[in-house]
C-alpha cells in the first residue's frame, strides 16, 4: 500500500492554525504567538515557523508587523481575495491559465450575482449610490488610464457584492486584480484609448441604470456584453 509522505514542517504549523480557527481557539484579530513559542510548541525550527508565516502572509490570513503591542507580529485577518490573486497571477504568467478563462469566469460570476435578488436592501441601496459616484469620477476627462481602471475594478466588485456571497465577492476582486497588469498594457497609448474610454463610460452608465431599476436579467446581460466587448478590443 502506498504511504502518505509525512508533512513538512511548515504544514504542521498550517495544519495546527487551520484547526485553532476551526474550533475557534483562534479568530479575526487575534495574534499569533512569536516564532520561538511557535516552534517549540511543534518541535520544529524558527526556520520553518517563518517559512509557515510567509505562506499565511501570500495567502491573506495574517498580516505582520514589527515593534510591540497587540497590532505587531503575526495579527490573523482573513483577507481571501488576497491569496486567490497571487495564485491567479502566478498561474497566468506560467501559462497554466489565461485571459479569456479570467474573463469567462468573471461573466460567470457577474452575471450570476446580477441576478441574484439582493440579501441586504440596505447594502444594495449604498451600492447603487456608491456607483454612482464611481460613474461621475469615470467622466473625468483628466482621468488617467491607471485611475480609470481602479475606479472601474471598484465598480464592478461593489456591484457583485450585492448578491450577499462573500466567496463570489472574493473570487471577483481576486479575478480583476489578476489580470490588472494585462488590462492596463492592453491599450498601446492615451490616443488608441479615447474612443475606448468612451464607450466604456457609456456601458457603465447603462448597467448602473440598469441595477438602479431593479432590471436584474437586463444587468446581466449589459455585463455580458460589456466584458465581451472591452476583452475584444484588447486581446
Amino acid at each position: 500500500m502506498p504511504v502518505n509522505p509525512a508533512p513538512r514542517a511548515y504544514q504542521i504549523v498550517l495544519q495546527a492554525i487551520e484547526e485553532d480557527l476551526r474550533k475557534e481557539k483562534l479568530s479575526v484579530g487575534d495574534q499569533l504567538p512569536g516564532e520561538r513559542a511557535l516552534a517549540e510548541q511543534h518541535g520544529i525550527s524558527r526556520a520553518s515557523v517563518r517559512d509557515a508565516i510567509r505562506i499565511l502572509d501570500v495567502m491573506g490570513i495574517i498580516k505582520t508587523s514589527t515593534g510591540s503591542g497587540p497590532n505587531s507580529g503575526a495579527v490573523i485577518i482573513s483577507n481571501p481575495s488576497a491569496g486567490i490573486s497571487q495564485a491567479l497571477r502566478l498561474h497566468l504568467a506560467a501559462k497554466g491559465i489565461n485571459v479569456r478563462e479570467i474573463v469567462e469566469s468573471r461573466i460567470l460570476l457577474e452575471t450570476w450575482a446580477a441576478q441574484m435578488t439582493p440579501r441586504d436592501p440596505i447594502h444594495a441601496q449604498q451600492v447603487i449610490d456608491r456607483t454612482a459616484v464611481l460613474i461621475m469620477r469615470m467622466d473625468d476627462a483628466q482621468l488617467s488610464r491607471e485611475a480609470f481602471h481602479r475606479i472601474d475594478a471598484e465598480f464592478h466588485v461593489l456591484l457583485a457584492s450585492m448578491a450577499g456571497n462573500a466567496v463570489v465577492e472574493s473570487m471577483m476582486e481576486s479575478l480583476r486584480n489578476s489580470i490588472s497588469d494585462y488590462v492596463s498594457e492592453s491599450v498601446p497609448s492615451d490616443e488608441a484609448w479615447q474612443p475606448v474610454v468612451r464607450i466604456l463610460r457609456r456601458q457603465h452608465k447603462a448597467i448602473h441604470h440598469a441595477f438602479a431599476t431593479n432590471q436584474r436579467e437586463r444587468a446581466a446581460q449589459l455585463l455580458e456584453e460589456h466584458i465581451n466587448w472591452f476583452y475584444s478590443q484588447t486581446r
